[in-house]
């Protein structure tokens, strides 16, 4: 009986070395295992911000590339501009800068000559006003243009020097409109360049009024 109490008492006094052994064990582990939530509520909130950020650089994009498309659009898109030339069949071109104002030589002139008629002056004074109303310091060119119809009459060497000379007929009276001449070029470019099929439309005089110059 004697030993069973002393096997007892060694038990007894063993375990409670063992216990009290593996208190720095189980508070390590407690502090291990705090660590590790606390790592898991970070990784948590990290995953919801990468989400939430993933979600606001996709709004971004979509933004971005909506801008650009617009941003396209805009330069595409035909520009208008009041010109003050409208009324006499005047088209700006945004892309070169230039008002054209396109004058019939058939209006202007008679078959084969380069004398401005009466009636034409009438239309050229009002371009003239305009010119020197708005665009008195630009240059301004002018243009003349003929059909295919080689010269077989009249005095001129052929249709180049024929829409040369009408271009100085025009230049020549604007400048007497009070246009000044150092803005002015006259040039002709005979049958080479037709706007269409009729030769009703080829014959002209263009006044260009280049707006960046």
């Amino acid at each position: 009986m004697k030993a069973i109490k002393i096997i007892l008492v060694t038990a007894m006094g063993a375990g409670l070395m063992l216990a009290g052994g593996c208190q720095p064990w189980q508070k390590k582990y407690q502090t291990c295992q705090a660590e590790l939530d606390n790592l898991q509520a970070l990784f948590e909130g990290s995953q919801g911000s990468l989400q939430q950020c993933t979600a606001e650089r996709d709004r971004l994009a979509q933004q971005l590339a909506g801008s650009q498309q617009q941003l396209q659009s805009e330069r595409t898109k035909p520009k208008t501009l009041e010109t003050g030339l409208e009324g006499e069949g005047g088209v700006y071109d945004p892309s070169k800068g230039t008002i054209t104002v396109p004058l019939a030589s058939d209006v202007l002139f008679d078959s084969g000559k380069a004398t401005l008629k009466t009636e034409s002056k009438a239309k050229l004074n009002r371009i003239a006003g305009i010119i020197k109303q708005r665009y008195g310091n630009k240059e301004v060119s002018v243009v003349g243009h003929t059909d295919t119809d080689p010269i077989k009459k009249s005095k001129w060497q052929d249709n180049w020097e024929l829409s040369a000379q009408r271009a100085l007929a025009v230049t020549r009276y604007l400048v007497s409109q009070g246009i000044t001449a150092e803005h002015l070029i006259a040039s002709g470019r005979g049958e080479f360049h037709p706007t269409g099929a009729k030769k009703t439309e080829n014959r002209r005089v263009e006044i260009v009024v280049h707006m960046f110059q």
